[in-house]
């Protein structure tokens, strides 16, 4: 649509109101089929190859989706009737649980014993009732020097115990089949703790991962949306100095909010902890096309012309400009598409329409709303146009030295990109002060860490597991991982036949050792589960044909790096060592671990695509190479300085910062696409340089200030969210957007200065 277009809606305002209302509403409507999900399936593709391998693991074995209970006695004592007792409570307890099939804690340990020629196994304490200081003594022994419990149960110390609850979810509605485990779980512990006041308890696992994804989501949506809505009602009506401006503006805000968010509804998306983050991009975003459209309209008011003819003249000035940022923006977003990760797709997708949609609704719906409300322009703006006008001629005066100083501060921030570093941990999605993130760093400190993965060793046939040399492997295989640093416990079937073996030959500990043969080991394992009851099978280590088993193990929380490197060197020792038998790694851990790399990987390939097509439009809708190729420094130069002064701050890039440089292309191109047509109308009039170096920043420097003081005010917003990867992602943004505003400010007009001196009015 050209300028006249647009302009139609000031000769036909009820006309163009009423369909921008028709539009609104038919988009709206499709709010109602919005729905939230906050599982950590989310992040990943059906076809992602982590994601298969890890269902593949479920489907041979059980699942292994968990809630871990821990229980810390502040006294540090649990071997006591009063703790054991309460271990016991919680365990029966526990097997109510919406979609249990197994707990696993200290007391229904099956421990095993001779009894004559006989094997006995039973739970470790049956009945407390008739508990004794010799039991008590009895218990904490077999416990503490059982490899299958400390380090995963109870802690060396004998300080902290666990139970562990394994699920399976139907998954025909994951986030309510959490729900329902997490608040079964949580309110029979709130209820119990009245009575052992002197206990703390601790929730971690997967369930308790999924929780903490849906809850800080939400906590974000409840207190986040409404302050950026508050933040940018005050922030508008300090900079606009007119609360018409300010209203007209609001009205823009939710209606391009409420469309994106319906047509997200229409097209099957959900709200996750990614995509609850539109509301408030889309709410910064929204107020920069308005902001530009009012601050010409208050620039012509204040040079005399009428209110119609002040509308006309912005949007004489702006349509084009408007058009393309939005364009520009709504291409890094859909840079997203390219993510690994179908939630940062989604924000992508619906940011880039809501952009096109406050786009429309700025140049339709705003004009109309400015004619039919009273509209005056402050007299107090004059003093920061002549603010701009100082600025400019300081440009101007000092633009020798601009360019050398600025160009060495690109090239060492330039050199500092190499301090960071692709690392992602799932615990550290959470600042330090949600309830998930303190139970996970007191376990891991005390009991054990979050962290898993699973190793299968498939032998050759049906009942592999009983054969000595693929029992020898898997020994040699689980010795080794427990000698690694990064491992604190291993559970390993090759332990379970080990303590048989020791059993069926009276206890005898020179017998602590695998099975002679391979009857002996069948044997074994055919009475140990028969006397197994339901639900403590070893359908979690063994599969159906008993031609694999699954070694379990027990990590301290390690970056992206560390994790995916332990599992390279799994995978090789056992490719040299038993290359006969095939071995494969799995855990959600280590889909995260992957998935990290694997985005960065992708975004660094797509982000020269969106720099070549933003600068292409650019080149189009200036009609000038010239231009369109001095646009590409202060696009490229923010993220450089941005990325360089984050080496120094954190140094660690994570999921969200991945994408950050894309998302963030597309914003930071709005202040360089203003400027250079304010630049351009000025050429084209046939001002020197100079001259229309000064004219845009007195036209367009006022409303350049103001959008980035929106656009970082509302960014800087989201680093209040307790999910790190969120308000990494809005401090990071925040930091390039204020950067490219001083790139705008003080390299764009002085590369102009230097590159562009020739007196021509259109530069082809």
């Amino acid at each position: 649509m050209t300028v006249s277009g647009f302009a139609l809606s000031l000769r036909y305002p009820k006309t163009a109101a009423l369909c921008c209302l028709l539009l609104i509403v038919l988009c709206s409507l499709g709010m109602q089929k919005l729905y939230f999900r906050g599982d950590y399936r989310i992040f990943f593709s059906p076809d992602n190859p982590q994601l298969l391998a890890f269902e593949q693991m479920q489907h041979n074995f059980n699942k292994s989706d968990n809630l871990l209970i821990g229980i810390a006695p502040r006294d540090g004592q649990v071997f006591n009737s009063e703790i054991l007792t309460l271990v016991h409570q919680l365990t029966d307890a526990a097997w109510y649980t919406p979609y249990v099939t197994r707990v696993d804690s200290l007391t229904n340990y099956q421990h095993t014993e001779a009894a004559d020629d006989d094997l006995r196994v039973a739970d470790l304490l049956f009945d407390p009732a008739i508990l004794s200081a010799n039991s008590l003594e009895r218990i904490r022994q077999i416990a503490l020097h059982e490899p299958v419990l400390v380090n995963r149960l109870v802690s060396p110390s004998g300080a902290v115990t666990a139970i562990n609850i394994t699920v399976q979810l139907p998954e025909k509605n994951q986030q309510q089949e959490v729900m329902d485990v997490w608040h079964y779980v949580r309110q029979h512990l709130d209820s119990i703790a009245k009575d052992y006041p002197n206990v703390d308890f601790h929730l971690t696992g997967v369930i308790a991962l999924n929780q903490a994804f849906a809850s800080e989501a939400e906590q974000d949506a409840k207190q986040l949306v409404p302050l950026m809505f508050i933040t940018i009602l005050l922030v508008l009506a300090w900079l606009l100095r007119s609360v018409t401006a300010s209203l007209a503006t609001l009205i823009i805000i939710v209606v391009s909010l409420t469309s994106a968010l319906g047509l997200a509804g229409w097209a099957g998306i959900f709200l996750s902890t990614a995509t609850i983050n539109a509301p408030t991009i889309l709410m910064t975003l929204a107020v920069a096309d308005s902001v530009h459209i009012i601050a010409s309209t208050q620039f012509a008011l204040r040079r005399g012309d009428s209110k119609l003819q002040a509308l006309q003249y912005s949007l004489q000035r702006n349509v084009k400009p408007v058009l393309i940022t939005s364009i520009t923006t709504a291409i890094g977003f859909l840079t997203l598409n390219f993510s690994e990760v179908p939630i940062l797709r989604d924000l992508g997708n619906v940011t880039a329409v809501g952009i096109m949609l406050a786009c429309l609704y700025s140049l339709l719906l705003l004009p109309v709303l400015l004619l039919a409300l009273p509209l005056k322009a402050s007299a107090k703006v004059n003093t920061e146009d002549k603010n701009m006008t100082a600025l400019a001629n300081w440009v101007i005066r000092y633009q020798r030295l601009l360019l050398p100083v600025l160009s060495v501060l690109v090239l060492v921030c330039g050199a500092l990109l190499s301090l960071n570093k692709v690392n992602d941990e799932a615990i550290k999605y959470f600042a330090e002060s949600t309830e998930f993130r303190q139970s996970n760093d007191f376990l891991e400190q005390n009991l054990s860490g979050f962290t898993l993965i699973d190793f299968a060793v498939a032998g050759n046939d049906s009942n592999a597991v009983s054969q000595p040399d693929f029992l020898r492997a898997v020994a040699d295989f689980s010795q080794w991982l427990l000698a690694q640093p990064e491992i604190t416990h291993v559970n390993s079937i090759s332990d379970v036949l080990k303590r048989l073996n020791k059993n069926m030959h009276g206890d005898d500990p020179d017998y602590y050792r695998l099975p002679d043969s391979s009857e002996q080991a069948a044997q074994f394992l055919l009475m140990y589960e028969m006397s197994l009851p339901f639900g403590l099978d070893l359908n979690n280590q063994l599969n159906i044909d008993k031609s694999a088993t699954r070694i379990s193990t027990t990590l301290q929380n390690l970056g992206s790096k560390e994790l995916t490197g332990l599992e390279q060197r799994a995978l090789q020792y056992m490719a040299d060592n038993h290359p006969q038998y095939q071995v494969t790694a799995a855990s959600a851990a280590l889909m995260f671990a992957h998935i990290g790399e694997r985005n960065m990987a992708s975004m660094l390939k797509t982000l020269p695509v969106a720099l070549l097509l933003i600068s292409l439009l650019l080149v189009f809708s200036l009609k000038s190479w010239r231009l369109g190729l001095l646009s590409v420094i202060p696009n490229l130069v923010p993220a450089i300085i941005g990325f360089g002064l984050w080496g120094l701050l954190s140094g660690e890039i994570n999921l969200a910062l991945s994408v950050v440089a894309g998302m963030s292309l597309g914003i930071i191109v709005d202040d360089t696409v203003h400027f250079l047509s304010k630049y351009q109308y000025a050429r084209q009039e046939g001002r020197d340089t100079e001259a229309a170096v000064r004219y845009a920043f007195s036209s367009v420097g006022r409303a350049l200030w103001i959008t980035t003081a929106v656009l970082c005010i509302g960014f800087a917003v989201l680093m209040f969210s307790g999910f790190r990867l969120n308000s990494d992602m809005g401090m990071l943004t925040a930091l390039i957007i204020v950067i490219a505003l001083v790139i705008d400010f003080l390299l764009l007009p002085a590369c102009l200065l230097r590159f562009d001196k020739t007196t021509e009015k259109n530069h082809v």
